[in-house]
């Protein structure tokens, strides 16, 4: 951070403002002598000169590059006063104290603060001694804010979280929405003041949408850095029941903390959070926490007091800890703009780091209960605007005269509010608004729908997680290169996940999907099913890990298409052999793997503690007992010679004094099938040792070494 200064020397030192052929010498002294940084990020000068010169831009960038600056020292350089738009006060709060920290004269005004000290802003403002005025949207319906605002001619008008305006936004907020109409009064007959809209998540039919609201005149748009080279992303399938054992398993390495989890509801937050809390410093953090509670867990993470914060959704925006390693959703996102924000937490250090993603059926029905809620059904919107009139009515008067409860009506009101069928004043009260929402509403809640099927998309898909991201978000050609580090794209580093090495049945099964698209264009995963005999009378999540493998092995490629059937667009996968796929015959050797459940380092012992049918954690010895793994029904007896026999009896020896020595069951070290396994192939190299069933990254990094030399290897 740079040196601080006198508002008044920094005033002196901006005015008048830089003139274009001045821009790169300018430019590079206000970013050393301002901010302190020697040289811009990637894309922040193209993105800074646009706004200076007075452009409308669109700035899509991720958590964490830099954003903020590409308003910031246009700003300072156009001269004047530069009014940031922004719907979350604790952001609005944390830039606010940055500027004034270098010295710059900014004030903010939002419901957080007292009336005073907004009364005294709007003085500074009018006087001209402001550089930066924050202001939450809802402040714009304030009778005769927008003209008192108008009365200066402001140096640009700066909007973060941009995607709040859209309609498609994953964070829909109906004064953002509103935010366009308001704009030309600001802007002043002259049409140069530029208006900057910025957001870390914006699809390209979203990107299209603020453009429009926000009725930019020709913008430049910078939508670039999507891609995160040192995050390593992991899906894996956990049941429920199982996840806050396998994160405390997880978590109990402390090179993966500090670390984020993001629960599903505050109810998960806190229990997760205690039974992390009984061995690392821990807390839970959501709405339902009152404002001081939040600002203290919020301030020890900062601090590094606590390691761990196990959050909803409402934690995160604006955090700003570089050290982060680990960030584990126990479920579903909504959306993966947000699924990409969250885990754009970790790792803004450039240091490597991991996510993990854990899902399930569960899941999918817990989602569609909350859109349910969320967007309740069309009739309820319609009996409020049913009691509507031109005349105000009072909130209170109308929920009292429906037949809804408080909460089943508040949300229906929010509905057809943000969509134009009613307006509610700050004093309450509600009037007629237009006639045409419904066709709105219902367009924004299938929307949502499709939002979350994007999600199981994700979850099932067998490409890079990392390009698949990218490409969400618009960057096709940066979206064909694979990260390299995924679960998709590395299997054998995959922490949490495990995969085995395919059955006889299942190498006769991948030969008999290359002989039914040989020959072929494409196929679709449903003609595939339709054409195999066996395929039908299977899972089709695990058709699905088969087509998977033969991806991880670039035996198949898989392009997403989509059609047009009364009115709805359908998506669907297109299936083709890759030039590798055509080559395959029966003996032909594949470097095949299947996705097979979680790693039993994490899942075979459960951490956390047991708990009472109060919900209680139970006291050792009492109700409790030791979980056990199951028996797979399939496992077939592996037949040892002498010589495999005595290695297998050496392994067993060695797996007793292990488990004795880090207090662990024996199975947590190797499973009897796994140790049959190693006995019976005899792993001359860390390579050969990870083809093993049972034997993944991690288990292969703690034991490796010692089973290598059990088995003599380098003898």
């Amino acid at each position: 951070m740079g040196p601080k200064y006198s508002s008044l020397y920094l005033r002196s030192q901006v005015s008048p403002p830089l003139t274009t052929s001045a821009n790169s010498e300018g430019l590079a002294k206000l970013l050393q002598s301002v901010f302190g940084f020697a040289a811009f990020r990637v894309n922040q000068e193209a993105v800074c000169r646009a706004a200076i010169e007075g452009r409308d831009l669109l700035l899509v960038m991720p958590t964490g590059s830099g954003k903020s600056l590409c308003y910031q020292l246009p700003a300072l350089a156009r001269g004047g006063t530069a009014l940031v738009i922004s719907p979350l006060i604790a952001l609005m709060d944390d830039q606010a104290a940055k500027l004034t920290s270098l010295g710059l004269k900014v004030a903010r005004i939002h419901s957080g603060l007292d009336r005073a000290l907004a009364r005294q802003a709007c003085v500074d403002y009018l006087n001209g001694s402001l550089q930066f005025l924050f202001i939450a949207p809802e402040r714009l319906r304030v009778p005769g804010f927008v003209e008192m605002l108008a009365k200066r001619k402001l140096a640009l008008i700066a909007i973060d979280e941009a995607h709040c305006i859209s309609q498609w936004g994953h964070d829909f907020r109906p004064d953002y929405r509103m935010l366009g109409q308001h704009l030309p009064a600001l802007r002043g007959g002259e049409g140069n003041v530029p208006v900057l809209a910025l957001t870390a998540t914006a699809t390209p039919t979203v990107q299209a949408d603020i453009i429009a609201q926000l009725g930019m005149v020709e913008p430049a748009r910078f939508i670039h850095g999507f891609r995160r080279d040192n995050l390593a992303i992991e899906v894996v399938e956990v049941p429920v029941p199982m996840r806050s054992g396998i994160i405390c398993n997880l978590l109990a390495d402390a090179a993966r903390r500090p670390a984020i989890v993001y629960a599903q509801s505050r109810k998960q937050a806190e229990k997760l959070a205690e039974d992390l809390s009984v061995k690392i410093p821990a807390a839970a953090y959501h709405a339902g926490l009152d404002a001081e509670t939040r600002e203290r867990v919020q301030t020890a993470f900062q601090a590094s007091e606590l390691e761990v914060v196990v959050a909803t959704i409402a934690f995160g925006m604006g955090i700003d800890k570089a050290d982060i390693r680990t960030v584990i959703h126990a479920g579903l996102p909504a959306t993966l703009e947000g699924y990409y924000q969250e885990i754009g937490r970790a790792g803004r250090d450039d240091k490597p780091s991991r996510t993990y993603l854990m899902h399930s059926y569960a899941d999918q029905r817990t989602h569609d209960f909350l859109l349910g809620r969320d967007y309740p059904p069309t009739d309820h919107l319609s009996q409020i605007y049913r009691a509507l009139t031109a005349e105000p009515q009072a909130v209170e008067q109308l929920r009292g005269g429906s037949r809804m409860g408080e909460e089943e009506f508040d949300k229906a009101l929010e509905k057809l509010q943000i969509h134009g069928g009613a307006r509610v004043d700050f004093g309450g009260n509600v009037t007629l608004g237009r006639s045409d929402w419904k066709k709105a509403y219902s367009i924004q809640s299938l929307y949502r729908r499709e939002q979350f099927d994007k999600v199981l998309r994700f979850t099932r898909s067998h490409e890079c997680r990392m390009g698949a991201l990218v490409g969400h978000f618009g960057d096709v050609a940066d979206a064909s290169l694979n990260c390299g580090q995924c679960d998709v794209c590395d299997p054998a580093g995959a922490v949490l996940r495990l995969f085995r090495r395919p059955t006889a049945g299942e190498r006769t099964w991948v030969q008999d999907v290359v002989e039914a698209l040989r020959g072929a264009a494409y196929k679709t995963v449903k003609g595939l099913r339709t054409e195999l005999d066996w395929a039908e009378g299977m899972g089709r999540d695990q058709f699905e890990e088969l087509l998977g493998a033969m991806l991880r092995a670039e035996l198949i490629e898989v392009a997403d298409a989509e059609f047009e059937k009364d009115g709805k667009v359908i998506p669907y996968r297109k299936i083709s052999l890759t030039d590798a796929g055509l080559h395959v015959r029966a003996a032909t050797p594949l470097p095949l793997l299947i996705s097979d459940g979680v790693v039993e380092e994490f899942s075979g012992a459960v951490a956390a503690p047991v708990r009472d049918r109060k919900g209680k954690v139970a006291a050792p010895g009492k109700g409790t007992h030791e979980s056990r793994p199951r028996k797979s029904a399939d496992t077939a007896a592996v037949s040892l010679t002498p010589e495999s026999q005595a290695l297998a009896g050496r392994l067993r020896e060695w797996r007793a004094a292990e488990a004795k020595r880090l207090g662990l069951p024996a199975y947590m070290v190797l499973q009897d099938k796994t140790l049959a396994a190693l006995a019976q192939v005899r792993p001359g190299n860390p390579r050969q040792l990870l083809t093993i069933d049972g034997i993944g990254a991690a288990k292969a990094e703690r034991f490796g070494a010692a089973i290598l030399v059990l088995c003599g290897a380098g003898q």
